[in-house]
């Protein structure tokens, strides 16, 4: 009987524990992406001279029978060296190359445009 009570206690405790993990990382996730869009909303729109210097992409999912999601990323440099990773739609991303110079424009972390300078200007 007291072997019962023991065990019962500790799957309640043990699935509490369980339950305040998942939703408090959950809640973590949501509050962390409110604040980055209010940080991004609060940002002066930046249209600044820059090159491509890296692109990258991130993969989830994909295994068995559930389907995957691609996130894309570009690496812009500014004439002062500082440097911008900014997540991008897959078509504009596979408009740009690395080593393109053109006018980027942006918000915070927000991309907005990156206008490549033809060969000659």
């Amino acid at each position: 009987m007291f072997w019962f009570d023991d065990q019962f206690l500790f799957g309640s405790a043990f699935i509490t524990i369980i339950f305040f993990i998942v939703f408090g990382s959950i809640a973590f996730m949501i509050v962390n992406g409110i604040i980055t869009w209010s940080k991004n909303n609060r940002s002066p729109i930046l249209t600044v001279p820059a090159k491509v210097v890296t692109k990258r992409t991130n993969i989830r999912g994909g295994s068995n029978n559930t389907g995957a999601s691609t996130s894309y990323y570009v690496t812009f440099e500014e004439q002062n060296g500082e440097r911008h990773e900014l997540k991008m739609n897959g078509y504009d991303y596979g408009l740009l190359v690395e080593g393109d110079l053109g006018i980027l424009t942006y918000q915070g972390t927000r991309y907005h445009s990156f206008n490549r300078h033809k060969k000659g200007e």
